[in-house]
């Protein structure tokens, strides 16, 4: 047999005291359908939270949800009330917007008067560390890049 076969190595091919002689009993297989995964059952708790907040869509500020949107922005000034702030704007879209406009509005980020406004908002993960832990400050936070620096390294600095 050795010689019809091109290498000459052990393996599953043996007839002799090979892998198939020592296999195991066989077990009986369980009959029936596999039950199905239990999505009823405990989850992991949720980590960060959900955030839903109005942002400038210049600058990202958090707008509060009192605002005036026939105001200015509180950080950069620019128009509240326009085509970029508003949750209908979509640059793919006829007259950059998903409602029905009677008239293109022409500059997106100037303030109109559109009364299809309503204004964009965000949902987030809020992954901000919780500042206390048992009255305690958690991490302080780098004031110079040096600091930062020197956290790094520290993350990487062998025992002595």
């Amino acid at each position: 047999m050795d010689d019809d076969r091109k290498y000459r190595q052990r393996g599953y091919m043996d007839t002799n005291g090979g892998a198939r002689d020592r296999q195991l009993p066989d077990r009986p297989k369980p009959s029936g359908p596999r039950p199905p995964i239990d999505v009823t059952g405990p989850r992991l708790p949720r980590l960060l939270q959900n955030v839903v907040a109005a942002r400038c869509f210049n600058c990202s500020t958090a707008l509060s949800p009192d605002i005036d949107w026939k105001g200015k922005c509180p950080k950069c000034g620019t128009a509240l009330h326009c085509c970029k702030q508003c949750a209908h704007f979509e640059p793919s879209t006829r007259f950059q917007c998903l409602k029905p406009v009677p008239l293109r509005i022409a500059i997106k980020d100037q303030a109109n008067e559109c009364e299809l406004f309503k204004p964009r908002v965000t949902v987030a993960r809020d992954s901000a560390p919780a500042n206390h832990h048992n009255g305690a400050p958690s991490q302080q936070v780098p004031r110079n890049p040096h600091d930062a620096r020197a956290a790094f390294d520290n993350l990487f600095k062998k025992p002595e």
